[in-house]
């Protein structure tokens, strides 16, 4: 057999990232029942891990899950739960979001400057499933991406232990902070990011798959209409309103 020549590799991953995105369905947990399933897929991975430490009620939820300006999306790979990301949308008249707590000296001096940021948080995935899907964490965070879009960002984060630096350096984003302690997990967290309108066409030609439609990111995110007067149409325009491992 030949050699396979690094490019040619890179278009046998990519061509079947793209045609795993066909098993692939993101669901917003809008229900009770819904959300559950995601709080207690957070339970088991971040509890073997070693993130958390056993809980009597076996799940994890925070008072971010409830924020109007928060989804809560379960990757269902195959028809089965299989991964979770929660997108948390911050801008100068919504600037509640998980990492404006942890990172403040960060996030608020880009909010006065009237910023809009995609904070996706609670990235979690089945460890059965990560096992035997190596693409999922990429396919997770495809979410992150599709929101960006969505949502005119210019700056897309990541809250993430130290080990799982490379993987987002590889998706072009760079460390800002270093580790500090976050409220809940037992590791701490450093902050990442990504200035997407400057970065977004180099991030695609890399990964293709990382794309989206605009009927896509609608059906997605078409629940902005629960944040307070903000009409679907508004959404993408949050500016007058104001990324098999457990991340954060």
């Amino acid at each position: 057999m030949g050699v396979v020549r690094p490019a040619e590799q890179q278009d046998r991953i990519a061509a079947r990232r793209l045609a795993l995105l066909g098993k692939v369905d993101y669901r917003l947990a809008e229900t009770p029942a819904e959300r559950e399933a995601i709080y207690r897929l957070r339970y088991r991975a971040y509890l073997k891990e070693g993130a958390i430490d056993a809980n009597s009620s076996g799940i994890v939820t925070d008072r971010y899950d409830d924020l109007p300006n928060s989804w809560i999306f379960g990757v269902f790979y195959e028809g089965v739960l299989s991964s979770s990301l929660r997108i948390t949308v911050a801008s100068p008249d919504y600037q509640d979001c998980p990492s404006t707590d942890v990172f403040p000296d960060f996030l608020q001096p880009w909010l006065a400057e009237g910023k809009v940021i995609v904070d996706p948080t609670r990235f979690v995935a089945d460890p059965t499933s990560a096992n035997r899907l190596p693409e999922l964490p990429y396919l997770t965070l495809r979410l992150a991406n599709v929101s960006c879009e969505y949502f005119n960002a210019d700056i897309g984060l990541a809250s993430v232990r130290t080990e799982h630096q490379a993987f987002y350096r590889r998706v072009m984003m760079r460390l800002i902070c270093e580790a500090r302690p976050y409220p809940g997990l037992k590791k701490p967290i450093s902050l990442m990011e990504i200035d997407f309108p400057a970065m977004r066409d180099k991030l695609y030609a890399r990964y293709p798959f990382l794309r989206s439609t605009e009927s896509e990111r609608r059906s997605l995110f078409e629940h902005a209409r629960r944040v307070p007067n903000l009409t679907l149409a508004e959404a993408p325009n949050l500016v007058p309103l104001a990324l098999g491992r457990t991340h954060l």
